[in-house]
């Protein structure tokens, strides 16, 4: 047994989220959102490098020695699987080990909105999940490819950087490839995707321009293709694809992106009110007729007031979500303000808390 496994389940123990394994520090975790330092005496460059290369099999090994970065997946026997990133820096060789939870949990709870199922009956189109580092998108992800797995009889063909949650056998074929294991780059898989027959296309991050390019010509060509951006709104979103592209080809690719949007859904994980446990707040950003006139024609700036006053069809702006946790006192008001994108809004709610505290 690894010496990490002994750490890996203390984590679990207090359901941290991550483990931080860094030169001249204890052990940490992440847990509800709060690095945590665990009772451990600080580790010295030798022995982190030696933890780190302990859980790696041979080849991994040589990939992080020969090009100083990994991304990788471990599965602990009676412990579980984690998502690892190493890396060597000035002091040595660090590590950050992000928990997968056993069981792939399903769209209700982890707090989506109906619209979520609803986004998943189109049989083609794009639907991206955004939001920063640590917001749950990949967890969202793998629960939306539960919900078609279990539903419908679809080709499911996954492009992952590491493979995280382990789809099995239901009413479809899940084909999950890892990159370094069993593709190059997003890019070279979604060239090959499209010869594969899927009927949805799950990418684990639009991390470049040809591979957002691949994705959304995917999508106009008849498949469902989800994946993700590291984004912070809708809005963002769409202006972050344009903008990826040179200025000779936008306009032509707001016309294929109004088309083919569908959804996105920008996810923002808040601690608890009671301290225990994260809530998830989400932005819905739908595809409409409406919508795709306002992405073809440039005016991403009228998509915020479009969002406010379209609730019917299922989208919400991110305050409106924070405000919602906050009112059914899922989360406090200093959260709810410190997450939220109008820090004003909020502060009556602040003073009136500040107020029942004193």
């Amino acid at each position: 047994m690894a010496f990490l496994d002994k750490v890996f389940q203390a984590a679990v123990n207090v359901n941290a989220s991550d483990i931080h394994v860094c030169p001249g520090e204890p052990f940490i975790v992440r847990r509800y959102g709060q690095l945590v330092k665990m009772k451990s005496t600080p580790l010295t460059m030798d022995q982190t490098r030696q933890l780190i290369l302990e859980v790696l099999t041979k080849d991994q090994q040589d990939q992080l020695l020969t090009g100083h970065q990994l991304d990788f997946a471990i599965d602990r026997e009676q412990v579980g699987r984690f998502r690892g990133s190493a890396m060597r820096h000035n002091r040595g060789f660090s590590a950050v080990f992000r928990r997968i939870p056993p069981d792939i949990p399903d769209l209700e709870s982890l707090g989506l909105p109906p619209v979520a199922k609803t986004m998943l009956d189109n049989h083609q189109g794009l639907i991206l999940v955004t939001g920063a580092t640590g917001q749950g998108k990949s967890t969202t992800l793998a629960a939306m490819i539960d919900y078609l797995n279990t539903h419908r009889a679809h080709h499911i063909l996954t492009v992952e950087d590491p493979i995280e949650f382990v789809h099995p056998i239901k009413k479809g074929i899940v084909n999950q490839r890892q990159l370094g294991k069993d593709t190059w780059s997003y890019a070279n898989a979604l060239k090959a995707a499209l010869r594969e027959d899927p009927d949805v296309i799950m990418i684990g991050e639009l991390r470049d321009l040809e591979t957002m390019s691949l994705a959304i010509s995917a999508a106009e060509t008849g498949h469902l293709v989800i994946g993700t951006l590291a984004t912070s709104s809708g809005p963002k979103t769409v202006d972050r694809i344009i903008d990826a592209f040179p200025p000779e080809e936008q306009n032509q690719i707001r016309a294929m992106l109004s088309e083919s949007l569908r959804a996105v859904i920008t996810q923002r994980l808040i601690p608890g009110a009671d301290n225990e446990g994260m809530q998830m707040a989400v932005e819905v950003l739908v595809g409409t007729l409406p919508m795709a006139n306002l992405i073809r024609d440039g005016k991403t700036y009228q998509i915020p007031s479009m969002m406010q006053t379209a609730k019917n069809v299922g989208m919400q702006i991110m305050d409106d979500a924070i405000l919602q946790l906050l009112q059914e006192k899922k989360i406090n008001a200093r959260s709810a303000q410190r997450h939220a994108n109008d820090p004003k809004r909020f502060q009556a709610f602040v003073d009136k808390a500040d107020k029942e505290t004193d």
